[in-house]
């Protein structure tokens, strides 16, 4: 079984993912940081793979992507230091990207190497849904890549539906249209968005993220879903540690527990 859905299936609720930048903040800290992650008891780990160009992301993460790229970070890099990861850790990890390197890479070579490394899913925010189903979704299934789909408090329940019907692993919920970025907790509008959701009753478990850092964001968050993806409040703490791992997670663990 996937590790996705083996995590899913064993824990129903309160998962914690944690999102970083591969070769943030240096080179050789991807592979130490997934390692740390998992013994601190963190139940799923998505790799950034740093692009110029990062859309969807805010000014931490981008930051972050530009300071990995001057630092040597590429996808093939990237894939060769993942090489040996399954020796030693044992939880999910989903790469999480942008079309374009993947796409350089090739789609089918990426599928493969991820198999190969043992990533589990990948998340793509600019691949259109349609061209998902009719191109991607045959290679992914091809390798036992899940690829997770994005939905905004914009997307219709058409779409949702869709996506909860052609997809697996789960359902990546984003609390707004805005970009990445720590908040300090979910306005009314954005709840009533996590509610609806949760009442149509989907195939697939939900996770949220955007905007997650503290405690009352993260309750929020795993109130209406499975858990929460913590992603820029990380990053953050990763540079204010001045890339001591244990430290930047010891301190956001603590974030969300006060």
């Amino acid at each position: 079984m996937n590790r996705i859905n083996q995590l899913f299936s064993e824990k129903k609720e309160h998962i914690l993912s944690i999102y970083f930048c591969a070769g943030h903040p240096t080179l050789e800290s991807t592979v130490p940081i997934i390692q740390t992650l998992e013994a601190k008891g963190i139940d799923m780990v998505e790799i950034g793979i740093p692009f110029s160009d990062p859309m969807a992301d805010g000014p931490v993460i981008q930051q972050a992507a530009t300071q990995a790229l001057r630092n040597g970070m590429s996808l093939r890099t990237l894939f060769s230091q993942l090489e040996d990861i399954r020796r030693t850790v044992s939880i999910p990890l989903i790469l999480m990207g942008y079309l374009n390197p993947i796409m350089q890479f090739g789609f089918e070579a990426f599928c493969q190497r991820c198999n190969e490394v043992g990533v589990d899913g990948v998340i793509i925010p600019d691949l259109p849904f349609k061209d998902y189903v009719e191109a991607y979704k045959p290679i992914a299934d091809k390798y036992d890549i899940k690829v997770i789909m994005l939905i905004t408090p914009e997307t219709s329940e058409e779409r949702i539906r869709e996506i909860d019907a052609h997809t697996d692993g789960f359902i990546y919920m984003v609390s707004s249209a805005a970009i990445t970025g720590a908040q300090k907790d979910f306005d009314g509008q954005k709840q009533a968005y996590f509610r609806r959701i949760a009442a149509m009753n989907l195939r697939h478990p939900r996770m949220i993220g955007f905007g997650i850092s503290n405690r009352q964001t993260l309750e929020a968050a795993t109130a209406h879903a499975s858990g929460a993806i913590i992603g820029s409040k990380f990053v953050s703490l990763l540079n204010e540690a001045a890339g001591n791992i244990s430290a930047a997670i010891e301190k956001l663990l603590e974030s969300l527990e006060n």
